[in-house]
């Protein structure tokens, strides 16, 4: 009998003591899909992130670890603007998303030509892209700071639709510039100083001579880009969208 409680009890404890652990675990998890880590971790992260973006541009999910475990300066700074902008604050408060549960395609796709809603579903169509890609947040460890982040990834496509630049390696290179210079971001930084080695010759005058410096000035000129309601905007016309934010016109 001694024997059977004597075995029971540290079975009973380490049960306990799992279920405590647990507990403690979920305390860290800030946000669903949250991934808590130390300091090294993210360097760690952030490099070999940084290795595979440069290998392959397009691994999207290598540049959104880049982004989450270098943007620790850069996203405070970005909800900051936001808390001292009526628009941006509200969208802070609201939490609003740009996915295809909450778009409805087909009241856009009836919108004049030239409104931000038409030419938004018409750039998805054409790049065949879709706001699903959008990989969620892990690794921010500020669910505030975490949605930021969410906020500025599902606004990528509709930077290209203002900026009138398509998926390809120039197109992103143009837009990584302006989103650069806007954010601060070092991911985006990144993007923007090594994407042109992978642009041929004649691709490389064009974004020095006309596409670089036009992306420069509205970067620099434009209000910040999350300040701006755009699902409340569908029926805004891009120029005067354009010329709100502070975008130059494309060349």
């Amino acid at each position: 009998g001694r024997a059977r409680v004597s075995l029971s009890e540290p079975h009973g404890w380490d049960r306990g003591s799992e279920e405590e652990e647990e507990e403690r675990e979920g305390c860290f998890q800030l946000y669903p899909g949250h991934i808590p880590t130390s300091p090294l971790q993210k360097a760690l992260l952030a490099a070999g992130s940084a290795f595979m973006a440069l290998a392959d541009p397009y691994r999207h999910d290598m540049v959104a670890v880049l982004g989450e475990t270098t943007g620790c300066l850069a996203l405070p700074n970005l909800r900051d603007k936001m808390k001292h902008h009526p628009e941006g604050y509200r969208i802070l408060q609201e939490r609003p998303r740009i996915r295809l549960s909450t778009l409805d395609l087909a009241r856009l796709q009836g919108l004049p030509d030239g409104s931000l809603g038409r030419e938004y579903v018409r750039f998805l169509e054409d790049n065949k892209v879709s706001p699903d890609t959008r990989m969620p947040p892990k690794f921010v460890d500020d669910e505030e700071l975490a949605y930021v982040i969410q906020r500025y990834r599902e606004v990528h496509d509709l930077m290209h639709t203002l900026l009138g630049m398509p998926t390809n390696m120039l197109g992103e290179v143009v837009v990584k510039w302006f989103e650069a210079i806007q954010t601060g971001l070092p991911m985006c930084v990144l993007g923007a100083a090594f994407g042109p080695v992978r642009l041929s010759a004649r691709k490389l005058q064009v974004l020095a001579t006309e596409l670089l410096p036009w992306a420069i000035r509205s970067g620099r000129n434009a209000s910040c880009i999350l300040n701006f309601y755009y699902e409340q905007r569908w029926e805004q016309p891009v120029q005067s969208l354009r010329e709100e934010i502070g975008i130059f016109p494309p060349p």
